[in-house]
């Protein structure tokens, strides 16, 4: 018998796609995506969507909501539109590269009205991806049409 406080229950993320409770798996198992060992993931085998971990985390608290395919392209296109002005709020303001980047993220999401829990891309649905993507673009081209005209 424990006792002590009561162990909360292990956050069990459902599907967005299929509405199905995934399934923890780690490096090895028949449900892990990657070749290599990430972590574990939340994994929804059905919609083949799943989601991280954050490292030498203990609960296996989820990092978001479960990506698909589509939405990891988007996410991962997102990131590479958003390196230029994370790489210049480095050399600018001398921080990290992860406080350049979430500093940008809580840009867009006030920009574009986003309700987000906390500054990170893995909370984003695939039509906010695609619309933060549009808006940085748009932001780059009139940079550089600004930069131009000088």
């Amino acid at each position: 018998m424990r006792v002590g406080r009561p162990v909360k229950a292990l956050p069990q993320p459902l599907c967005d796609y299929c509405g199905a409770k995934a399934l923890l798996a780690r490096f090895g198992d028949e449900a892990y995506p990657y070749r290599d060992d990430h972590g574990p993931l939340w994994v929804c085998t059905p919609c083949e969507a799943w989601i991280g971990v954050p490292a030498r985390s203990t609960r296996n608290v989820p990092l978001g909501r479960l990506a698909n395919a589509a939405l990891r392209e988007a996410k991962s296109r997102l990131h590479d539109a958003l390196e230029p002005l994370v790489a210049a709020k480095v050399r600018r303001d001398k921080v990290n590269v992860f406080e350049a980047r979430g500093r940008a993220l809580r840009w867009i999401a006030e920009e574009l009205g986003f309700d987000l829990p906390n500054p990170s891309i893995h909370h984003l649905t695939l039509d906010q991806c695609e619309a933060a993507i549009r808006h940085v673009e748009a932001f780059m081209a009139a940079r550089r049409a600004t930069d131009d005209a000088r």
